[in-house]
């Protein structure tokens, strides 16, 4: 059975990342950006913007497990794993945000906010952004999801937001 992996990013964490620093040039490959070593884009430094630090809260626990994941090209890693803890990660920087500002709304983020109240988040990952390769488990209920998202959020498109860029980190010669 999968276990669906649990972890937070602190804020050390983030910032270690992010002070890596960016690089100029992004190499795309089939529509892929990729590459060894992610980088934040310099504007999450500085942008508060609720919205903006969820999708970096997305970026970084998505890149980090890709970076676990390993393999020949971490930027092409994927798992359901990956992409539900990421999202979960997500909706818990923006519950967090709001908190601060119960004002502040974001369409995706609301609705995303409901499916996992409403308990599918599991099904929500699997059935908009599953891949071949997934692993997903036996017990989804996407058909009851589906039912639900018609009646609930019925003009609701999945997005993805990555903050950053995959590229490959400069090699450092020995003298």
């Amino acid at each position: 059975m999968l276990m669906t992996m649990r972890f937070k990013i602190s804020l050390a964490a983030i910032l270690t990342l992010a002070l890596t620093g960016c690089s100029g040039e992004i190499y795309v490959r089939d529509g892929v950006t990729d590459g060894d070593t992610f980088y934040l884009a310099e504007r999450t430094l500085s942008d508060d913007d609720p919205v903006l630090q969820s999708w970096v809260s997305y970026s970084l626990a998505r890149s980090t497990c890709q970076l676990r994941i390993g393999g020949e090209n971490p930027a092409r890693a994927s798992s359901f794993d990956c992409e539900l803890t990421a999202r979960r990660l997500m909706l818990e920087t923006w519950q967090e945000k709001r908190l601060l500002d119960s004002t502040r709304a974001d369409t995706y983020l609301d609705e995303l906010t409901a499916v996992q109240e409403a308990g599918h988040l599991d099904e929500y990952v699997a059935y908009h952004f599953r891949k071949r390769h997934w692993q997903v488990p036996d017990d989804l209920e996407t058909s009851r999801y589906r039912r639900w998202s018609r009646r609930e959020i019925p003009d609701h498109e999945p997005v993805t937001h990555i903050t950053g860029s995959w590229n490959y980190a400069r090699k450092v010669s020995a003298h």
